[in-house]
């Protein structure tokens, strides 16, 4: 039993996302809500995108965690990135990070006017699954 990512033909082949994912019955979903680059207290980590987006996915691996998953184990993520920021460099960031072995996970991401969080320059989510042991 596995999760298949799959890059379909006619579509964008892209080592940084998939476009399908299939998981199988049985397997446990763990939703993560909106993560920010923010420390425990609520504060913004940084005005850098950079720093901002490498503390989002810190903060969404201790969600995960709480779960009983991993990066590792995460199906689709979705990113919003404040209109202004530099897309790049928070992308750069984190892609090491959401690399794992087979194919990457499914990716939605969006320009945004803003977040809910003021100074936040970028938001992630996360859908992961656990396959039964």
């Amino acid at each position: 039993m596995e999760i298949t990512r799959l890059q379909p033909a006619g579509l964008v082949v892209s080592p940084a996302f998939s476009h399908v994912a299939v998981v199988p019955a049985g397997a446990t979903t763990i939703y993560v809500g909106g993560q920010n680059g923010v420390d425990a207290t609520g504060a913004v980590v940084s005005a850098d995108v950079a720093e901002q987006a490498v503390r989002a996915i810190e903060n969404a691996e201790v969600a995960l965690a709480a779960g009983g998953a991993t990066l590792a184990d995460v199906v689709q993520w979705t990113v919003l990135v404040v209109a202004d920021a530099n897309l790049g460099a928070a992308y750069g960031a984190i892609a090491p990070r959401l690399a794992g072995a087979g194919a990457p996970a499914l990716v939605t991401a969006a320009r945004v006017v803003g977040l809910g969080v003021p100074g936040a320059l970028i938001e992630v989510s996360a859908v992961a699954a656990l396959l039964p042991a």
